[in-house]
């Protein structure tokens, strides 16, 4: 039991570093755009600010990791099988969609692997939590709209701020501000994104007894050392950078220049932020593809290349059905091999 409780913590690991390699492109595809900074620079950055949230939420404790370990399934019914199936499928997932430059949703991949790991080992629908689902499912349609809503807002609004002011001096002023919109970005998408997976080890630790045993608590909580390596895992993804989907947020979208790259990460950091302190599992990926929507059609409707948007949204809808799918045959597969949940 031990070295499967082992494994799967290594395997959600792998799978907050893949979250981070193609989240990367969330964090830093508009300051390199822009070329603010350069690519090897600005993922140091961004994986800084990845890191440096777990204080915060060392601090302010981690919602979004309780609506992970205990919102989605009943976590009276999870052993160390049901979580690797679940991660294994979402990793499957994350590594295809990266490698094809598609920024998908990491989290949905997480919770596609919950859900159908879940109808496997139920053969139904008994162990899923309706709420959390549909509260997720909501804001699949909410958070890019939202998104792209507050970044039409925020662009608006520097615009007429700055409407007497010399375009080459704008330009400089918010070369040096994307900096901080980038950080503030990278500290929101590190305390969000990193506690699906501090959710899920939890859950892992809990099930199996390992978190009282190891840590002394009875009852589900984030501990430090959990929190620490999840953080971590997240970052080093981040620095590892998912270039090709750098490429395609940033380069094939739209075309941004700072001014716009600074709108989008803090209208998307302003949403995040927001959902994170009420428990929400937000997808960052979904809130920065609609602020740069939202920015780059404040210059033109035309400016957005549409044709790239719809081909990302086409993997968002099949994020959910298809980690579901594979985590159900990981399930059977592990089921047939003499390992014990």
């Amino acid at each position: 039991m031990l070295t499967l409780v082992i494994v799967t913590v290594f395997v959600a690991l792998l799978f907050d570093f893949l979250n981070g390699m193609n989240d990367a492109a969330n964090s830093i595809a508009t300051i390199v755009s822009t070329r603010v900074l350069s690519p090897r620079l600005a993922v140091l950055w961004a994986a800084f600010f990845n890191f440096f949230a777990v204080g915060i939420g060392l601090v302010f404790g981690f919602k979004v990791a309780g609506m992970i370990g205990k919102g989605i399934v009943d976590p009276d019914t999870v052993n160390a099988v049901f979580i690797l199936s679940a991660l294994l499928g979402a990793v499957f997932w994350t590594w295809i969609c990266t490698r094809l430059g598609l920024p998908i949703s990491v989290s949905h991949a997480l919770v596609g692997g919950l859900i159908g790991t879940a109808i496997a080992q139920a053969s139904g629908f008994s162990t899923l939590m309706p709420r959390g689902i549909l509260l997720i499912g909501l804001f699949i349609v909410v958070a890019p709209v939202m998104g792209g809503i507050l970044g039409y807002i925020f662009m608006i609004a520097v615009m007429w701020m700055f409407r007497k002011a010399r375009p080459r001096k704008v330009n400089d002023w918010f070369r040096k501000l994307q900096l901080l919109s980038a950080a503030f970005y990278s500290l929101g998408h590190g305390l969000n994104d990193a506690q699906k997976t501090m959710g899920i080890i939890t859950v892992l630790l809990f099930s199996t007894g390992y978190l009282e045993k190891w840590f002394g608590f009875a009852e589900f909580q984030v501990t430090w050392q959990v929190a620490v390596a999840s953080s971590l895992a997240i970052s080093l993804g981040t620095m590892a950078g998912g270039w090709r989907v750098i490429k395609t947020l940033g380069m094939r979208m739209t075309k941004l220049r700072p001014v716009h790259g600074f709108c989008a990460e803090t209208a998307a950091a302003t949403l995040i932020l927001i959902s994170t302190l009420g428990g929400i599992p937000v997808s960052t990926t979904h809130v920065i593809t609609g602020s740069i929507i939202g920015v780059g059609s404040v210059t033109s409707f035309s400016a957005v290349r549409w044709g790239v948007a719809l081909r990302i949204v086409g993997a968002w809808i099949l994020t959910i059905p298809g980690t579901a799918l594979v985590s159900m045959g990981m399930w059977y597969v592990l089921k047939l091999l003499p390992i014990q949940g």
